[in-house]
């Protein structure tokens, strides 16, 4: 199985910048897709960015392309997400996942395999 750990959520105006980090411990897979999704109060699960584990291939939801940049440190097993020019619509909790068995992107939840706990991003007006 693998272990996911979500960390550097916190506040800040709207505006500012954020940088996301997703480790990644337990076995190791030969291929696999790794995703940042968010869920906000009173929606659904929202699909985010995903990267594929040799970072060559990238997809971003359209309200986040051209603000937020996923990338990964494989000698770290570490996967971030920059988050810059965030607005209060961003506030959320942030999940990463890791889909195992494929090394493509995909902006579909049920591709993914394992779900890390969770980190709060709150942006202020």
């Amino acid at each position: 199985q693998v272990q996911l750990v979500e960390s550097g959520g916190g506040t800040v105006q709207a505006g500012g910048s954020l940088r996301l980090s997703c480790a990644a411990s337990g076995r190791t897979f030969s291929s696999y897709a790794m995703g940042w999704f968010r869920l906000a109060p009173g929606k659904e699960r929202e699909f985010v960015a995903a990267i594929s584990r040799s970072g060559g291939s990238t997809y971003y939801a359209d309200s986040v392309k051209g603000r937020f940049t996923i990338s990964s440190d494989n000698a770290k097993n570490t996967v971030y997400l920059q988050m810059n020019s965030l607005k209060p619509e961003d506030t959320a909790v942030y999940y990463c996942a890791a889909g195992v068995g494929r090394d493509y992107p995909t902006p579909r939840s049920d591709r993914y395999d394992y779900w890390g706990q969770g980190t709060q991003v709150t942006v202020s007006s």
